[in-house]
């Protein structure tokens, strides 16, 4: 059967119900139009607004001391509650010295955390990659 519905991630067809696979042999993603940037203005824990399913967060490059928490909010209106949303550092970042988590999550925004897990402060305009997994 062809494809015959493109959806941004992959194809769906009326056959593609209830608990049926998607299945690639190649890369499965979001089409460049169901990606965006954004970078933070003024603070590491300044929220942000993409309405993107997917996307790079290019936060403020404001100190952030050793073995520290900041939080702050993506607002996103594609974000439902039941989503799933995926995020890792990418770059702008010393290698190994964060962890990133979604710490909440609701329609239309998420709360993500950011830690510095290294022996120092530093001042880096980490870039986080994120995804959204839409569940209904």
């Amino acid at each position: 059967m062809s494809n015959t519905k493109p959806i941004g991630v992959a194809f769906t067809d009326q056959d593609i119900i209830g608990s049926q696979y998607v299945l690639s042999g190649e890369q499965l993603g979001y089409t460049t139009d169901a990606q965006g940037t954004v970078t933070q203005a003024t603070s590491k824990s300044t929220g942000v607004t993409l309405n993107k399913s997917a996307g790079q967060i290019t936060m403020n490059n404001a100190a952030l001391a050793s073995v520290t928490n900041v939080t702050f909010t993506l607002t996103n209106s594609f974000i439902s509650a039941n989503d799933i949303l995926i995020l890792n550092v990418g770059s702008g970042a010393t290698s190994g010295a964060y962890n990133c988590w979604v710490s909440g999550l609701s329609a239309g925004s998420a709360s993500i955390t950011l830690r510095n897990i290294s022996g120092g402060s530093l001042s880096e305009a980490v870039v986080l990659n994120f995804a959204l997994i839409h569940n209904q």
